[in-house]
């Protein structure tokens, strides 16, 4: 087996160290082409359902016995 002397050994070391840090993956970061859109589809029915509540409360108080 074959020993490697202490400079020779650093500088192995060294080069197996450059070579496996050399195929470490790289991540980049890009701007999209085109613009983001965000479609919000919102449906907006706050304002029916107090009127139906409204007409309901009527409707009780005009006929308590309905229930």
């Amino acid at each position: 087996m074959y020993v490697v002397p202490g400079r020779e050994a650093v500088l192995v070391g060294t080069l197996v160290c450059l070579a496996l840090s050399a195929c470490t993956p790289t991540v980049q970061v890009e701007a999209p082409k085109e613009p983001i859109t965000i479609n919000l589809n919102v449906k907006l029915d706050a304002e029916v359902r107090v009127k139906l509540e409204e007409q309901a409360d009527k409707d009780i108080e005009s006929n308590p016995d309905i229930f």
